[in-house]
């Protein structure tokens, strides 16, 4: 069976977690589906925006969450446990949420090497905006200003594989409000700082075209 690197685009916009989440459980399960009946397989590529909501992955501690139920209403935002690899992340308006539903067996890639290649797409993506980032050891994601006290991370990274099969995936800070990490421990750190595109330049950056800039620089990655 020829293997397929086509990779299908979708922008789903601005839509609630729970709503996402189950779209992407239904492309992921079609995708499974078809590799077991050794059928071709697609990969999918999706980007949107979420509502203010905070994430905890399976392996993750709830005591990150710094916010009780009340509090969370009073911020308009909501608290979901989901099956990505990962701890603690907040979605929100102004953040490039990426869901790539790939089949690594496509690109003869592990998932150490698929994680590599969506950073390597998002430093790059960020170069190209003059911000300089880099990857920190012993953790997913994309950062700023690493082995120095101010390190801060830019981009988080929560997978979830099965059969070399990827769901969910990035969440790259764009215009987004950092006062809402404040209410958590970002990914379980303690001791690092969050930031964005529009802090490190000083400027709202025009979302749409950040968004096809990425979308080129990941297909251009996996091509």
């Amino acid at each position: 069976m020829s293997l397929d690197k086509t990779i299908l685009f979708t922008d789903w916009g601005l839509i609630d977690y729970n709503s996402a989440f189950e779209k992407q459980e239904e492309i992921f399960s079609e995708t499974i589906k078809s590799k077991i009946n050794n059928q071709p397989t697609e990969n999918n590529l999706i980007f949107c925006e979420h509502p203010h909501v905070y994430t905890l992955g399976k392996s993750g501690d709830e005591h990150n969450m710094l916010l009780n139920y009340i509090q969370l209403q009073a911020n308009d935002a909501i608290f979901v446990k989901t099956n990505r690899g990962g701890d603690i992340t907040y979605h929100g308006p102004g953040q490039v949420v990426g869901y790539p539903i790939f089949d690594l067996a496509n690109f003869n890639l592990g998932l150490k090497q698929y994680i590599f290649k969506i950073e390597e797409a998002i430093i790059q993506t960020l170069l190209q905006y003059s911000i300089n980032t880099s990857r920190l050891d012993g953790a997913t994601g994309v950062w700023l200003d690493v082995g120095l006290p101010n390190c801060r991370k830019i981009c988080a990274i929560g997978v979830r594989s099965s059969r070399y099969v990827t769901m969910h995936g990035f969440a790259l800070n764009v215009n987004t409000d950092l006062q809402y990490f404040n209410h958590i421990n970002p990914c379980g750190f303690v001791d690092k700082g969050v930031t964005s595109m529009a802090k490190e330049l000083g400027k709202v950056i025009n979302f749409e075209d950040l968004k096809l800039c990425l979308k080129q620089n990941i297909i251009r990655e996996f091509s």
